[in-house]
């Protein structure tokens, strides 16, 4: 199975990689994991709507040149569907098994991903209502890839 994660702006902070560092390095006999980091769009802090729209759009273009047509495009967003991980280690196995066994997993910016990517996505994914950095979403959506992986095998890991 070949995994990229495609991710807005650059992993600045020294505990989010280690982390992100370790999650390859255990998740290296499961999958060939990939991480793809996309320019950030450069946006002051009041944007109109029309800014943010074009911020999203910019980025969106730079994220959509990540992405083959082969690949199964699972995107990141609040308003996504959640599931437990159970259901999500399920899901992975099953499109393994069904013929999609490249999967990216899209994790837009600070405003969020555009319509275009959405469009594209095979599916949506959300951790829950709360707002968190991308960055750390990174290092979650990892954490709950090797989990997903660890479910699948019967690994007391879920516990």
């Amino acid at each position: 199975m070949n995994i990229k994660i495609i991710g807005v702006g650059k992993l600045k902070e020294k505990y989010f990689r280690d982390g992100i560092a370790e999650y390859l390095k255990r998740m290296d006999k499961f999958a060939k994991v990939k991480i793809v980091e996309v320019a950030d769009e450069k946006a002051p802090e009041n944007l109109s709507e029309a800014e943010m729209a074009d911020v999203k759009a910019k980025e969106g273009d730079r994220i959509l040149g990540k992405i083959k047509d082969k690949e199964w495009v699972i995107a990141l967003a609040i308003e996504g569907k959640q599931r437990p991980s159970e259901v999500f280690a399920k899901e992975i196995a099953d499109l393994g098994t069904y013929g999609h066994s490249d999967i990216t997993f899209v994790i837009g910016g600070s405003l969020g991903l555009s319509p275009a990517v959405m469009k594209r996505a095979n599916d949506t994914l959300s951790f829950g209502k709360l707002t968190m950095p991308h960055q750390l979403m990174r290092l979650v959506l990892m954490e709950q890839i090797y989990r997903a992986f660890m479910i699948n095998i019967g690994s007391p890991y879920h516990k």
